[in-house]
């Protein structure tokens, strides 16, 4: 009997987790959680932004450094830990990460001048890095490739969830109590959810552990960058979530002014539109698994410099449609540039995730916080034709691809 049961796992290690299993859902609720914690934690502060300008007396390009440090200092360490985890494991890096952000989300709390709230930000970057930097390789690794893309999906919807309900807390918390208890707020609720993906996440069952050398990690860097596909989908994962983090960054100090006026909370409520990106990265990374990576990719690119371009009306629900549009098309766009880094990497799969998380997050911290510096220059407008620009050039990617595709038949 205990042979046939080893017999069946090392089949199941074989061929990996297929969709429509119990272990499948298993997995799936894991990474829902753990990804909502991770992005509750990173993005929480956004709509304080003007918040903090105010009280700390500070610009919003230097107020916005509370979004682009971490995730500046994130994007450095997904290389890092993604090579401690290629040693150790992916579960137990995931599952660290997760513990030391909530903690640190609390002693934000504790401080009320801006240079602590922003070094204890800047360590809460370094610790969030380590559930991006390894649900993507443990993903590629313990999935079937046929649920892969709507496993990704699934699991950036939970980023996206995370995302929203973070900025939503935050905001309501900040206007009716204060932004510290807002922190406590969501500190707690991290390590709730810390206990759900600690009982539910399975073991990896394909994890092959690596050795701590140099010479390892620069080898599948060069297989990586030397990919005819890889770098492409890295520059498009700057561009594209430096765009969208922008919009985010910057709407609220737009319409905390006239002719708009809306409060703290009002601008926190703009947020529940990321749910449309929950639906975004499922449907579409199905939809890709169906009809190709490069058939959809260009077309959600394309949708979301549609919405970023609506955001110049003068009209309120116009330029949240046109929020909305862009939330729609920039999740469906990562889900697919994501299951494709994936699908692409034959080996250093923890690596190549990390290399394109790198590529996303210091997009964010850099165009985050370049893009800040145009709103006393030209306010909106010029953010939005900075943004237009960059999403332009992924849309040339895209299509890019597309014809690589095709003429690999």
């Amino acid at each position: 009997m205990a042979r046939e049961s080893n017999k069946e796992t090392a089949d199941e290690f074989e061929a990996g987790i297929s969709p429509h299993t119990r272990m499948f859902l298993r997995v799936q609720i894991a990474l829902f959680l753990g990804g909502f914690s991770t992005f509750a934690l990173l993005y929480s502060p956004q709509p304080l932004l003007p918040l903090f300008s105010a009280s700390f007396d500070i610009s919003p390009a230097r107020a916005s450094l509370l979004i682009s440090t971490a995730t500046g200092v994130m994007s450095v360490m997904l290389i890092v830990i993604s090579i401690i985890s290629d040693r150790f494991g992916r579960r137990i890096v995931m599952l660290a990460s997760l513990l030391v952000a909530s903690l640190l989300m609390i002693a934000c709390a504790l401080t009320d001048d801006f240079f602590h709230l922003f070094l204890f930000r800047t360590l809460q970057g370094v610790a969030l890095a380590g559930l991006p930097a390894v649900a993507m390789a443990y993903l590629s690794e313990e999935i079937e490739f046929s649920g892969l893309g709507y496993a990704m999906g699934f699991y950036i919807s939970g980023n996206a969830m995370g995302g929203m309900s973070g900025r939503f807390i935050s905001a309501w918390v900040a206007e009716h109590s204060s932004w510290q208890m807002a922190f406590v707020a969501l500190g707690v609720l991290s390590l709730i959810m810390l206990i759900g993906f600690w009982k539910l996440l399975p073991r990896s069952r394909r994890f092959r552990q690596s050795p701590l050398r140099l010479a390892l990690m620069f080898d599948g860097m060069r297989t990586h960058l030397r990919d005819s596909y890889m770098p492409w989908l890295f520059i498009l994962a700057f561009l594209i979530c430096g765009s969208f983090i922008s919009i985010y960054n910057f709407i609220g100090f737009r319409l905390v002014n006239p002719p708009f006026l809306l409060s703290t909370g009002q601008i926190g409520s703009i947020f529940l539109i990321y749910i449309i990106g929950i639906f975004s990265s499922t449907w579409t990374g199905k939809i890709a698994d169906r009809l190709g990576l490069a058939r959809v990719l260009w077309i959600v690119v394309a949708v979301t410099l549609l919405g970023v371009l609506l955001t110049l009306a003068s009209s309120l629900w116009v330029i949240i449609f046109g929020a909305a549009v862009a939330t729609f098309g920039f999740f469906g766009s990562h889900a697919v540039a994501s299951s494709w880094v994936g699908r692409r990497a034959k080996r250093a799969r923890g690596l190549a995730s990390a290399l394109y998380l790198w590529a996303y997050y210091f997009g964010s911290s850099v165009i985050g916080t370049f893009s800040g510096t145009l709103w006393n220059i030209g306010g909106w407008s010029a953010i939005v034709l900075c943004l237009a620009l960059c999403l332009g050039i992924c849309l040339a990617i895209a299509l890019r691809l597309l014809a690589l595709e095709r003429r690999r038949g």
